[in-house]
């Protein structure tokens, strides 16, 4: 494991210089890796389809393999994601506030650089572009660790990414690719405190939660997504369709699909036939509680785990409430603090909703599938961290950094 503790070593290094350097070198080097990934879009899918066809091989869920896979129209999103960061502010050196003491003293705030990111995910391989452009951005080294099934995929992406920024004058070590697929590996990686600043762990909640347990590097967490829509009874029933069928079918296999449809009672036999037809003619597996039975019937019970359960897939659990309250109880319960919805046309609801829901995003009237850097302005996403500290929700440019106290004086003394 010593060439794995060298690469971390290396990557230390390069943060140092990368903090430094000046936006318009690190935007060249951001339109040179979007120029670069369009050339080289065949030797991308090349790659990319000897992945899924190992995945499928392999047997792995259809949601995996979309994860995985690599269309022309996703790289052209990655492409797209980098021409958008080089776009935006750069956010190393930002005074965010500055005040006066009574002795003359200047005290402010200024943002900095983490250092050296870590981000080990599972299956997507855009995570490699999108990791790569939002910490050279924001002037950290970052060290990548994908999934062994989009291996190929994350290799020859990296190295494109790498040569770039060489090409420009950034130290390459800047992006580092992890080029083992042995857990020993990330074990080593996620203990050297001395070198890597912060982990940032993508995937299923047992990586993550063995991360969390073992790494001695502080984590930011990318939680799973149990999301619900709630329709309230004040809804408006075809934006409550349109909202629902987007949030479960639109792409069912992401973190900010809809898992569970909570109904209000007195919406129900109005608004269920209709979401039930249109999700069964888009071949989503319904399971209903009791009173969703007595009012569709011919689908399969909700048991008690259903309603813990992110499906990642074209199954869809359904809940009939009392109340609003009896939907954010629910939602107390069982969710994942990640993404929530209401549909109603309540404004006393709507701000009950998103006061009262605890969850890094929360929407009145819009489907969940926008929770994601780049549909909110950030031009990317490195995770979406469902936890507190230090970030929470989608994690773009700001997210990763810090900040330090800058003082100015006149030479003053402390008595």
């Amino acid at each position: 494991m010593d060439h794995i503790i060298e690469l971390a070593r290396k990557a230390k290094d390069a943060s140092r210089t990368l903090a430094n350097i000046s936006s318009e070198v690190k935007n060249k080097a951001l339109l040179l890796m979007a120029e670069h990934i369009r050339e080289n879009r065949d030797r991308i899918i090349k790659e990319n389809e000897i992945d899924v066809r190992d995945a499928k091989r392999a047997n792995l869920s259809s949601a995996f393999i979309d994860r995985l896979t690599l269309s022309e129209h996703r790289i052209e999103g990655m492409i797209n994601g980098l021409k958008d960061v080089a776009s935006l502010p750069d956010p190393v050196g930002e005074i965010i506030r500055m005040w006066r003491r009574p002795n003359g003293l200047q005290v402010g705030k200024m943002r900095v650089p983490l250092g050296v990111v870590m981000i080990i995910y599972e299956s997507r391989p855009n995570v490699t572009v999108e990791a790569t452009s939002l910490c050279l951005k924001s002037g950290n080294a970052v060290i990548l660790r994908g999934g062994k099934e989009a291996f190929r995929s994350n290799r020859v992406i990296a190295k494109i990414l790498r040569d770039c920024c060489r090409e420009v004058g950034i130290p390459s070590e800047s992006v580092s690719f992890v080029e083992t697929t042995s857990r020993k590996a990330v074990k080593e990686l996620i203990k050297f405190d001395d070198c890597i600043d912060v982990i940032i762990p993508r995937g299923g909640e047992e990586m993550i939660r063995e991360i969390r347990n073992e790494a001695r590097v502080p984590v930011i967490a990318h939680g799973k997504g149990n999301c619900h829509v709630y329709i309230d009874k004040d809804a408006d029933l075809q934006m409550a369709l349109d909202i629902a069928y987007n949030a479960k079918v639109q792409r069912p296999g992401v973190c900010n699909a809809m898992e569970t449809l909570l109904v209000h009672k007195d919406k129900a036999r109005e608004f269920l036939p209709k979401i039930v037809r249109m999700l069964k003619d888009a071949k989503v597996e319904i399971r209903g509680c009791k009173e969703t039975k007595k009012i569709v019937g011919d689908i399969r019970d909700a048991t008690e785990s259903d309603w813990f359960t992110e499906y990642l897939d074209l199954i869809l659990a359904v809940k009939v409430v009392d109340s609003i309250d009896d939907a954010i109880s629910h939602i107390a319960k069982y969710g994942s603090c990640h993404t929530e919805a209401i549909v109603t046309s309540s404004y006393e609801n709507s701000q009950r909703f998103l006061r009262e829901v605890d969850a890094a995003a929360v929407f009145v009237n819009a489907s969940t599938r926008f929770t994601d850097g780049g549909e909110f302005g950030l031009g990317a996403e490195i995770g979406i961290s469902t936890q507190k500290l230090h970030a929470r929700g989608p994690m773009g440019l700001e997210e990763l950094t810090s900040t330090k106290f800058i003082i100015f004086g006149e030479g003053q003394i402390r008595e």
